[in-house]
């Protein structure tokens, strides 16, 4: 079974729309610490990216792998990159996090692909 996580991120972002319509607070809220959070400081924001894909792995999180792997490569992150982030996640999640690894390796070569 392959997940297109394109279409799970496109699909995720319109049910995201609608909770920011119904809880407008807590979702600024949330926009804005994800925003402040992703921004480049001391880290640039491809590492922040990629520790994001990392924890989404750990954490089992399908839409945040997507969103994530989406956004590392955005940044600027090349394949190479996200699978050492991968082996990271691996160490510190263990088997379900090999299995999550390939869920996101399938998600940047989704995304790298072009895929909508």
């Amino acid at each position: 079974m392959t997940t297109s996580y394109p279409e799970m991120v496109s699909e995720l972002t319109a049910t995201l729309r609608q909770m920011h319509k119904g809880i407008p607070e807590t979702m600024r809220g949330f926009g804005l610490l994800a925003d402040h959070a992703k921004a480049a400081g001391v880290l640039d924001a491809k590492t922040k990216e990629l520790l994001a894909l990392a924890i989404g792995i750990a954490m089992r999180c399908d839409g945040c792998i997507g969103f994530h792997a989406r956004g590392a490569l955005r940044a600027g992150a090349t394949r190479a990159e996200a699978l050492e982030t991968i082996g990271v996640a691996i160490m510190m999640g263990g088997g379900p996090a090999t299995i999550y690894g390939a869920h996101a390796l399938q998600a940047f070569d989704q995304f790298a692909a072009g895929a909508p």
